[in-house]
C-alpha cells in the first residue's frame, strides 16, 4: 500500500480496510488478518494497526472477540451507513474542487451527467470490442 504523507496513516490504513469491506473483499462476519500481521502487509508499526482497528472497534465496524481476533461487523445497517458516510465524503472533496473553479452548483451536475455519460459510452464501446 502507498501511502500519502499529508493524510495520517493509521486514517489511510482504516480508508482501505473499508473499501476491502464495501467492495466484498471483506465480507460480514470475515476475520481481519492478526495485527502483527496487518502491520507487515502493510509495512507500518504494529501501533499504528492497532490505532486504526481501536477506532474502527469503536465506530462499529469490526467487532473484537477476546482471543479471536477482529471480525467484520455483520451489522447491514452498519456496513450501509460506512458506505454513505465514505460517499458523502468523497462527493465533499469533489464539490469543493470544482466550487474553486467557479462552477456553479447547476454547472457541476451538468458536468457530472456529461461525465457519466461518456464513462456509459466506454463502456458501451469496450463492451462491443470484447
Amino acid at each position: 500500500m502507498k501511502f500519502d504523507d499529508k493524510i495520517p496513516i493509521y486514517y489511510q490504513i482504516k480508508t482501505h480496510l473499508y473499501h476491502e469491506m464495501l467492495t466484498g473483499k471483506l465480507k460480514p462476519g470475515d476475520q481481519l488478518p492478526a495485527v502483527r500481521q496487518l502491520a507487515v502487509d502493510l509495512t507500518v508499526n504494529v501501533n499504528t494497526v492497532q490505532r486504526a482497528l481501536a477506532e474502527m472497534i469503536t465506530e462499529g465496524t469490526i467487532i473484537s472477540q477476546r482471543g479471536k481476533g477482529n471480525f467484520v461487523t455483520e451489522d447491514h445497517e452498519r456496513l450501509a451507513q460506512l458506505k454513505e458516510q465514505l460517499v458523502m465524503l468523497q462527493l465533499a472533496q469533489v464539490y469543493d474542487q470544482l466550487h474553486a473553479l467557479n462552477l456553479s452548483d447547476h454547472e457541476i451536475i451538468e458536468s457530472l451527467q456529461r461525465y457519466i455519460d461518456q464513462r456509459e459510452a466506454q463502456q458501451d464501446d469496450k463492451s462491443i470490442n470484447d
